[in-house]
């Protein structure tokens, strides 16, 4: 059975009114307050014309036939009500990345045809610089964040606009309704994934059985599960990434309450453990060693009692096993959850383990769905097959591309009468039925006639104790044709030689993927959800001469 994300929120709403849904710092809002929030900003849109126009069955699976809102937002409660508001009305939000510079901005709002946007005050700037240049952009709503920024010439204060709008029946939402997540372009352009609402509940968004895997067959079947809910959660990484606003929406659909930490905009460890202290959460999230290494700074500096939390999440980079070893030997009666997943595949693999367990990296329990595809294209590897091929999932897969047939022919392939997602990861399914991930095919490294994934040397240089986190890209290189580079950014008070760091690769990876290059960086440049960004990783190791030696902070050469 097939639901639309407004309908479950809804029903789950009306099961446990009372229930917190939503808590930042003081303002703490019961799911019956939530809804009628979100009802009012759903009759606001609708009242104003926005919505569904165009049935799917009409429509090519690149094409939208839905009106598109900008959620150009730091975490807060009304990024979330706004993306249940829109679903209700029948509007498909996306994420923005508040980072953009007005170029990538004018770029994504233009691209995703945006006639709403819902943003900050603090981006009111960026916006005004490039709004002219966006014709179809009619309603602008603005959220008050205390930056001190005045209303935006031609914006509506949201408050203001919850407060007036009056209360209409709203069209009746269908499971054919978009799900909208712009990629984050740290290798190229962001692409605006479309899926069936109907498709993204139960591959990414709760809309299985936790103990089986099962589907839901029908409301009453996710409104018993919700009933019994009631556990707290915190996404710390930012809602314009899909793990955050992921963790959120399932949260709502389990029954569960949504606690963002007292400063949204950026993940602060001390803050992290404050609220898991004070609001008692049992789930947080956290984004890889970027996150990781942080909280365990913070948890050897001061002390904090987390005895609520019995599971931390990971997910959108990699955690590496020194970390999560780490972690455990900090927090042992907690167990991790390491998770795999894409905008173009949903929730596909994951791994969890608890104090003592055997910890590595890359390794995952298949889910649902997922798939090894051969190297060409033509048929699916069963496991223990030798050769390295796709991963791939099948069965609630995306759309396809906004605007974009020939991305969407070439990412969602059909192979003996299924259709695939094939994003670009390079992996093998072991006899035993173990996931190993090798990396994203588009961050590989050919060097010297061979296949390096950038994942696998970060993961083996992860291991020196010296290290604080480590990117590995490639270089042009007239011996090798492209040469591996690593950059790190060693701990506060450590140091340590190029040799004793690549002591940390023995017996982890052969020797010719070893990087030929150290760069030691003051700080690595990444995303504030945590990802990689491989772009300025590129840019530093291309660097003329003089440049790099201004920018980096030591550098020595690897002998091959």
């Amino acid at each position: 059975m097939d639901f639309n994300l407004s309908e479950v929120i809804r029903a789950v709403a009306h099961a446990v009114p009372t229930r917190e849904a939503l808590v930042h710092d003081d303002r703490r809002l019961t799911y019956a307050a939530f809804m009628a929030r979100v009802d009012r900003l759903a009759s606001a849109l609708s009242n104003r014309g926005f919505g569904h126009h165009t049935n799917r069955t009409e429509l090519q699976n690149w094409q939208s036939g839905q009106d598109h809102v900008a959620l150009y937002l730091h975490n807060c409660p009304e990024y979330i009500e706004a993306m249940v508001g829109a679903y209700s009305a029948r509007l498909a939000p996306f994420n923005v990345n508040y980072r953009y510079v007005a170029g990538e901005l004018r770029y994504l709002l233009y691209d995703s045809g945006a006639r709403v946007i819902i943003f900050h005050s603090a981006f009111a700037a960026t916006l005004d610089a490039i709004r002219s240049e966006l014709p179809e952009l009619q309603l602008l709503l603005q959220v008050d964040d205390n930056s001190g920024s005045p209303l935006l010439d031609g914006a509506e204060w949201y408050e203001d606009v919850l407060a007036s709008a009056p209360m209409t029946p709203l069209e009746t939402p269908s499971p054919d309704d978009l799900y909208i997540l712009y990629t984050g372009g740290t290798t190229g352009m962001p692409k605006g994934v479309l899926w069936r609402q109907g498709d993204i509940y139960p591959a990414a968004l709760g809309g299985r059985k936790i103990s089986t895997g099962v589907e839901y067959d029908s409301i009453e079947s996710v409104l018993e599960n919700a009933v019994e809910g009631g556990m707290r959660v915190l996404p710390s990484a930012p809602f314009m990434h899909g793990a955050a606003h992921w963790m959120a929406l399932n949260a709502l659909g389990n029954g569960n309450t949504i606690v963002l930490p007292h400063n949204p905009t950026t993940f602060d460890a001390a803050d992290f453990c404050d609220t898991i202290e004070r609001e008692n959460i049992n789930i947080a999230q956290i984004v890889g060693d970027a996150f990781g290494r942080p909280l365990l700074d913070e948890l050897d500096q001061a002390p904090h009692d987390l005895s609520s939390l019995v599971l931390l999440i990971s997910g959108g980079a990699a955690l590496s096993a020194p970390v999560k070893s780490s972690l455990l030997e900090r927090l042992p009666s907690i167990a991790i959850m390491d998770g795999l997943g894409s905008s173009e595949t949903g929730q596909q693999a994951s791994q969890v383990i608890g104090a003592g367990a055997q910890i590595t990296t890359g390794t995952f329990k298949p889910g649902t769905g997922m798939a090894i595809i051969s190297a060409d294209l033509d048929r699916r590897l069963e496991p223990g097959h030798e050769d390295l091929g796709w991963l791939a999932q099948c069965g609630r897969v995306p759309l396809g591309y906004l605007g974009d047939a020939e991305k969407t022919e070439r990412t969602f392939p059909t192979i003996d009468g299924v259709r695939y997602s094939v994003p670009g990861d390079r992996a093998r399914i072991t006899a035993d039925g173990v996931l190993e991930l090798h990396g994203r095919d588009s961050v590989t490294i050919n060097s010297g006639g061979e296949k390096i994934f950038a994942e696998e040397v970060e993961a083996a240089l992860a291991h020196h104790p010296a290290l604080y986190d480590v990117i590995v890209t490639g270089r042009p290189s007239e011996r090798w044709g492209n040469e591996v580079v690593a950059i790190v950014q060693m701990r506060d008070g450590f140091s340590a030689t190029t040799e004793e760091l690549l002591t940390a690769c023995d017996g982890r990876i052969a020797r010719y993927k070893f990087p030929k290059d150290i760069i030691v960086v003051d700080k690595i440049e990444r995303s504030p959800a945590g990802k990689a960004d491989y772009r300025w990783a590129q840019s530093l190791v291309t660097s003329s001469d003089d440049e790099l030696a201004s920018r980096r902070h030591h550098s020595a050469t690897v002998d091959p």
